[in-house]
């Protein structure tokens, strides 16, 4: 038989899902094991949102629609973007798609010519090496330590460029460490970006889950210049807790959009229907309801961090937005814990599964050797839980 795609044969799989499975496994199996590791709310979807999607069954909006997603939720879009984020765009400058992490392909395909580099901040979402070597791009990573609050600074951005680069992927509020960029700091980058001409894939997905009355700012609202240049990823599964309506937009220029569009077209086709319709009811309707959950999640923050950085062994920074903390190991490795000496991240969330119980998430799948991933997205008694349990391994 002929050789198989050697793109396709590199991909590698989701470290997040292989935990997530893991753990799915071990509880119905009927162990008592406690999960940290995939990035889903743990609250329902309102019930308004729930009921836009009911009656849209009831309606028999049940059809295609547009390739790239329905007039009114792209004009739902446009209104949450502005109300939100300060920054406007037109209908036409909206793809809609089966959630965000579509949208990243898209704008890679849209973008990237096969050698073309990508310049990656580390700690990344694992999704995004592999999307940028799915499109025959080479990914750049450029790493930012805990000691910089992970954030990429302008001069590692610039010393990273070459003739080759094309694009950035700029992931603020962060998955996986929850750091987000401040004004300030975007505006710099920007500036490398604009000096480069620079396309910048922003994936802001995170951005309705920030903490401590912090400001967020969307890197297509900083100037004309740096909206142009951008393609604005986000979507309703974090901030709606609709994971499994799987609806994202992206937002961009015109030429780019339809690019974007004309590749869904041909590949999944429109979104889901009442999908579409239950989305809008969630961008355009009342958001009192997604503001109780953040101030759930800012409050699971305060306790997690505080806690960890009490145990011994093991220390955090504070997230300032999405819902994850990466634990540092770094005065764990070469102890040895349950017989097991722990030489690094993978190491230990093995064992820390198997006779801790808790699943968490080895940090090297987001280029953080030495860290693992908490997800604060699952109630409070089970933090306490997992953290005692924590404290328990490390004391035996």
């Amino acid at each position: 038989m002929k050789e198989l795609s050697r793109i396709a044969e590199a991909i590698q799989p989701s470290s997040t899902m292989a935990i997530d499975t893991m753990f799915k496994q071990m509880k119905a199996d009927g162990i008592d094991v406690i999960g940290f590791g995939a990035g889903e709310p743990d609250f329902n979807t309102p019930d308004e949102i729930k009921e836009a999607g009911i009656a849209a069954i009831e309606q028999n909006v049940t059809r295609y629609t547009a390739a790239s997603g329905t007039l009114e939720l792209k004009q739902a879009v446009c209104g949450r973007m502005k109300a939100d984020c300060g920054v406007e765009y037109e209908p036409g400058q909206v793809v809609i798609s089966s959630g965000a992490k579509h949208l990243v392909y898209l704008a890679l395909r849209a973008l990237v010519n096969p050698g073309d580099e990508v310049v990656l901040p580390g700690p990344y979402w694992v999704s995004y090496i592999e999307l940028i070597k799915m499109v025959g791009g080479i990914p750049v990573v450029v790493t930012a330590t805990e000691a910089e609050h992970f954030k990429l600074t302008p001069e590692k951005l610039e010393g990273a460029i070459t003739e080759k680069t094309k694009a950035i992927i700029l992931n603020n509020p962060s998955n996986p460490t929850g750091m987000m960029y401040n004004r300030g700091e975007l505006e710099a980058l920007a500036a490398v970006c604009a000096r480069y001409d620079l396309y910048v894939i922003a994936d802001e997905i995170y951005y309705g889950l920030v903490y401590d009355k912090a400001q967020f700012t969307s890197f297509a609202s900083l100037n004309e210049d740096a909206k142009n240049r951008t393609i604005l990823i986000n979507g309703v599964s974090k901030s709606y807790a609709m994971t499994g309506w799987r609806i994202g937009y992206a937002c961009a220029d015109l030429r780019i959009a339809k690019i974007m569009a004309n590749y869904v077209s041909h590949s999944t086709g429109s979104p889901v229907a009442i999908s579409q319709r239950a989305a809008t009811v969630a961008l355009s309707g009342p958001q009192e309801k997604i503001e109780t959950m953040r101030q759930a999640f800012e409050e699971r923050r305060n306790y997690i961090v505080e806690r960890m950085n009490t145990i011994p062994g093991v220390s955090c920074i504070k997230p300032e937005g999405a819902f994850y903390v990466m634990m540092n190991l770094e005065q764990l490795l070469g102890r040895t814990i349950h017989g097991v000496t722990i030489t690094d991240d993978q190491v230990f969330a093995d064992a820390f599964l198997k006779y801790g119980l808790v699943a968490v998430v080895p940090g090297s799948g987001f280029g953080a050797p030495n860290f693992v991933r908490w997800s604060y997205s699952t109630s409070m008694e089970n933090i306490k839980e997992g953290l005692d349990r924590l404290e328990k391994f490390l004391a035996e």
